[in-house]
């Protein structure tokens, strides 16, 4: 039986329709309710209720019984579910448990005639959003109770919407920062693809030399030359990942000084790079990559400007050296 307990009945009742929605907090204009009780004569109560008080208008849908109470869920939704607990007749608690456990995610208010510190805390534990003892309480607070109810809902299913859409984001942030890596990778492999072109070319060339493996000893000090340079990388790279561009000029200029100071090509620089930004991505889990990865594309953009402007003064002050001799 479904009964539309705010529709105009007399000529002194205005009537709700066209009102704007009620603002955040407020009583909402439309409630949507189904009432499961043990008898209808239990029931008409509610209806009566609810037409004594114009604050907002119910569409309320009364169910005789547990069974015809889960009838009318499988039907239609509402905002809100009104269970009467009624000892020996229909128990509220049991109700709430077996709807919550079955996926329930409705708002589900329990009225009864037990003072609220013998029952409320029973009714929480089980999933009701709040227990109502019926001789101490008013309509008014009655709809209250029901809107902040159904706004703990609204509010709970936006945290998840929300939840879900930044999980989302994360992880596509995760895979954009994967992409571009291989990205990189892509880059240095493709150079050292036209390195090994070059050198084949090269031995191809009438009287041309063999090239000249390193010695052990020169192997060894690269190795150690790498792994320092990595931990110095590493701490300019999560400086810079705080600090922000600008920062940390002195300190990256420093470092292209080191690098060019041993030799060190851009595309070395670029590998040292990846694989101190991979481990740094990995470090960060399930948080966001996209302001980790921009702040260190900016980083190897300098640092590969300061290399690159550190070999050309060095040309330079060969070649004035070799004009003078």
């Amino acid at each position: 039986m479904a009964i539309d307990l705010k529709e105009p009945t007399g000529l002194n009742e205005p009537s709700t329709r066209g009102l704007p929605q009620a603002p955040w907090g407020g009583l909402p204009q439309r409630m949507s309710l189904l009432h499961i009780t043990a008898s209808a004569q239990n029931g008409g109560w509610l209806a009566e209720a609810f037409a004594a008080d114009s604050a907002s208008r119910v569409l309320l849908d009364e169910a005789v019984g547990v069974t015809a109470g889960l009838e009318r869920l499988r039907d239609r939704a509402f905002d809100a579910i009104v269970v009467s607990h009624e000892p020996g007749a229909l128990d509220a608690v049991e109700l709430l448990e077996g709807l919550r456990g079955g996926g329930t995610e409705e708002p589900l208010l329990v009225l009864g005639n037990d003072r609220e510190q013998d029952l409320a805390a029973i009714c929480y534990e089980v999933g009701a959003d709040a227990y109502l003892c019926v001789p101490m309480t008013t309509t008014r607070t009655l709809l209250w109770t029901l809107a902040r109810a159904i706004e703990r809902h609204h509010l709970i299913r936006e945290n998840r919407r929300l939840q879900q859409a930044d999980r989302h984001r994360l992880q596509q942030e995760q895979n954009e920062a994967g992409r571009l890596l291989g990205e990189q990778r892509g880059l240095i492999h493709d150079l050292d693809n036209l390195k090994r072109a070059h050198a084949v070319a090269s031995r191809a060339e009438p009287g041309a030399e063999p090239p000249r493996e390193a010695t052990p000893d020169a192997a060894g000090q690269s190795l150690a030359l790498s792994d320092s340079l990595q931990s110095h990388y590493r701490e300019l790279l999560r400086a810079q990942v705080i600090m922000g561009c600008g920062n940390l000029s002195k300190e990256m200029r420093g470092l292209a000084e080191l690098l060019a100071d041993s030799g060190i090509t851009a595309q070395q620089t670029m590998e040292l790079h990846v694989q101190v930004l991979e481990e740094l991505i990995r470090g960060l889990g399930s948080r966001s990559a996209r302001h980790v990865m921009a702040r260190a594309d900016l980083l190897v953009l300098e640092v590969l400007l300061y290399l690159t402007e550190g070999y050309r003064q060095r040309y330079l002050e060969n070649l004035h050296l070799n004009e003078q001799a």
